[in-house]
């Protein structure tokens, strides 16, 4: 891919370029994930969390919420 350039608007807002969200697959609501290393960012599509699974998964941790654990 061809490098592409994107104007950072005066809210810190910036475009993502068509070739660069046809690349990556991206459609409105997609999330993405920015990372740094070594000085250089890095994006990525990032896969959408399943609310389902989600509700599920906090509905069996209410076993940390006990005070008695708290001096463990």
């Amino acid at each position: 891919m061809s490098p592409v350039i994107a104007t950072v608007s005066s809210k810190g807002q910036i475009t993502l370029p068509q070739s660069v969200r046809q690349r990556l697959g991206l459609e409105q609501g997609d999330l993405v994930l920015f990372e740094e290393k070594d000085g250089e960012i890095t994006l990525r599509k990032r896969k959408k969390i399943d609310a389902v699974w989600t509700a599920g998964l906090v509905a069996t941790l209410s076993e940390w919420e006990d005070s008695l654990d708290d001096d463990l």
